[in-house]
């Protein structure tokens, strides 16, 4: 599919179906981009469309078209569609609206869509309810309303559902080169990751951002991952919307806490792409990896003739993932040579103005802050609204350390609005990052920090029988011990001789618990401590028909919650977290998919708040962390064992003691 768009996406020719104002508007743009292919109006009775030729049938045209613009109604579409797919064309934009998007409206929708997908056959195409593409490397567009791209000649893509969002970010001031820009519409054939895939065929993108409602095929967006990561070509995101979970967040404290938006940064962190939280975000961090691609580290540096701009900068990073290293003596050199002895030199660093308008001196000090492991060199600058004629010597300076030095470097406006755009283009053209705005320049450098390979694992994809049965916790205990998971020594008994029984063959202290309750603690129906002696009175007080009798573990370190919740979007969410009551009121959780390696879970305990009692804290004993991964490698065996079926897993608490990790409690839901 990926080689049919780069026909798409590439055409010599472009057939426009229909003459209304948006077809009309496909032929008017493709002029002002200097579209230098054929282009062929289809009208049933028109003789011409904005002065071209038009042919009453696509059957009339001289050959196959590599794109399509299809501007008629919704039926009328299908037909096209088919006849396109027939005639060998390259690949269609449906514009047309009516399909599945308006089911709610008109019941046919889906059947359309069905029928539209039917008809194309092999042959690509964008939508239905699509604005289309584009192509700003070529002047090669399918696009039926105003646009801000201009010709370039290597740039970044940009793909969105939104065709709204697609054309404001075309109008973007901000110096960044755009050489796609995709509307996905409704997806009916092709999917964004596929799409997104297609557009890594062109040697000339440099990056790709991307704005998601929803992931669909799991399997694409794992394959375009990889795909990317082997061309070098970084890929960044906007994710909204949220999916419907499958689970009743009552059940359990996992289904509450790993919610679809936390199934959707796993599989992002998974599949390494940052993510990014507003389109001002995105925008930077595709200027910052167009001009630099990933940054080798979190370590940065800032300069700036001002304190307050060096106050500014450091308080805004707090909370961040991004560090200002301490300056070495090489730097230290450098920056006493340029400055003199009046400057205290720190990072972030304030220079004063003692050598404004000098532009080699200011290169000088700007040079002094890169090198010796920073990732990215900051120079704040903010251009005034009236007359920049004064801090052009600073456009220079920055020009010059980039040339200089090589190293990536970027000047940054503290607020959009101070930055020109023709001032952006220059330092662009010269490889200096023109940042507009500082939290969203340091939003950039976080996630261009922080781009990962995509984890090579497949994921586990989820059945979809209806999980409707709950596993009581013994039975549940031991389905999960038999993959490995250690649980404490129990029994079930229902009456008061069997109670006797089970008191012998086990080791007191006991815990005694009610069966067939959904929270236990809520009914007061968990008995901790209990000796032998008291254990049928305390059976008796629970009152339910029988009670799980288990031995004590009595030096646990920590208490930790491991949880699986199958995600129809996003696979199945494996939770590490805080355990016991306290669990959602702490709410100090991490969330993977499974499977999930051993590495990855040790780096999840290990952000957890609580991480400090595992490692042992204030001189206490820590907990065995492989007895831990054990255990959650255990789950994770479990889920992969019964994916099909299986609509929830939890473990609260996991007592992680010294020497091992025991599942004192055990949740099971299936189909």
């Amino acid at each position: 599919m990926t080689k049919g768009l780069s026909r798409l996406f590439r055409p010599r020719s472009i057939a426009v179906i229909g003459g209304g104002a948006w077809c009309r508007q496909v032929i008017v743009q493709c002029r002002r981009m200097g579209f230098d292919g054929t282009i062929w109006p289809v009208h049933p009775k028109a003789t011409e469309v904005e002065g071209i030729s038009a042919f009453a049938r696509l059957e009339d045209l001289p050959e196959a078209p590599d794109a399509t613009f299809v501007g008629i109604n919704r039926h009328a579409t299908i037909e096209a569609l088919r006849a396109l797919s027939a005639m060998g064309a390259g690949g269609a934009v449906c514009f047309a609206s009516g399909f599945s998007e308006a089911v709610a409206e008109d019941e046919t929708g889906g059947d359309l869509q069905a029928e539209l997908v039917a008809a194309a056959g092999g042959m690509p195409f964008l939508g239905p309810n699509c604005y289309g593409f584009v192509n700003a490397l070529d002047g090669a567009l399918l696009w039926p309303d105003q646009h801000g791209c201009a010709r370039v000649e290597r740039g970044v893509a940009i793909l969105t559902q939104s065709s709204n969002i697609a054309i404001n970010l075309t109008m973007q001031q901000r110096g960044l080169p755009i050489a796609y820009v995709v509307t996905c519409g409704n997806m009916a054939q092709t999917s964004q990751a596929q799409i997104a895939a297609g557009l890594l065929d062109d040697p000339r993108v440099t990056a790709i951002g991307l704005h998601i409602e929803g992931f669909g095929n799991l399997r694409d967006w794992e394959a375009l991952a990889a795909k990317a990561h082997a061309r070098g070509v970084p890929l960044v995101a906007l994710k909204v919307g949220a999916s419907e979970q499958a689970q009743q967040a009552t059940i359990s404290h996992t289904a509450s806490l790993a919610g679809s938006d936390a199934g959707a940064q796993a599989l992002l962190d998974r599949l390494g792409i940052p993510r990014l939280g507003a389109l001002p975000d995105l925008l930077e961090t595709l200027k910052l990896l167009h001009c630099h691609g990933p940054l080798s580290g979190a370590d940065i540096a800032s300069i700036s003739c001002s304190g307050g701009e060096a106050s500014l900068i450091a308080d805004m990073c707090v909370g961040m993932r991004l560090r200002f290293p301490k300056l070495t003596m090489r730097q230290r050199g450098e920056l006493r040579a340029a400055l003199g002895p009046m400057v205290a030199l720190n990072n972030p660093l304030d220079y004063h103005t003692y050598i404004w308008r000098d532009t080699d001196a200011m290169a000088a000090a700007w040079a002094g802050m890169t090198g010796d492991g920073i990732a990215l060199t900051f120079s704040i600058v903010d251009y005034p609204v009236t007359d920049t004629t004064d801090w052009t010597c600073a456009t220079q300076a920055a020009l010059k350390v980039r040339a200089d030095t090589g190293a990536p470097f970027a000047v940054v406006a503290t607020l959009p609005e101070l930055m020109p755009a023709e001032t952006a283009a220059e330092l662009m053209a010269g490889g200096v990052v023109p940042f507009t705005g500082l939290r969203e320049a340091l939003a950039a450098a976080e996630a261009a920090a922080y781009i990962r390979p995509p984890c090579p694992q497949p994921l586990c994809l989820p059945g979809s029988a209806e999980a409707t049965q709950t596993v009581g916790e013994a039975e549940a205990k031991t389905a999960l011990a038999a993959h490995g998971l250690s649980v404490p020594r129990n029994r079930l008994a229902g009456g008061a001789a069997e109670i006797e029984q089970v008191v012998a063959d086990l080791r007191e202290p006991f815990a005694v618990k009610g069966t067939g309750l959904a929270h236990k603690s809520e009914h007061a129906a968990v008995r901790l401590g209990i000796p032998a002696a008291d254990v049928a009175r305390v059976a008796s007080e629970i009152g339910t028909a029988e009670v799980l009798i288990e031995e004590m573990v009595s030096d646990a370190v920590a208490e930790l919650l491991v949880g699986v919740v199958r995600d129809p979007a996003h696979g199945f969410v494996l939770t590490l977290g805080a355990g016991g009551i306290l669990t959602e009121l702490m709410r100090d959780t991490v969330s993977l998919l499974v499977p999930a390696a051993p590495a990855d879970v040790r780096a999840g305990l290990e952000s957890l708040r609580i991480a400090p009692l595992l490692a042992g804290y204030r001189g206490k004993p820590g907990a065995n962390m492989q007895a831990i991964l054990d255990a959650v490698q255990a789950v994770q065996d479990y889920v992969l064992a019964h994916a099909e079926t299986l609509g929830e897993v939890e473990i609260n608490p996991l007592l992680a003691t010294p020497d091992r990790a025991v599942a004192v409690d055990a949740l099971i839901r299936k189909g």
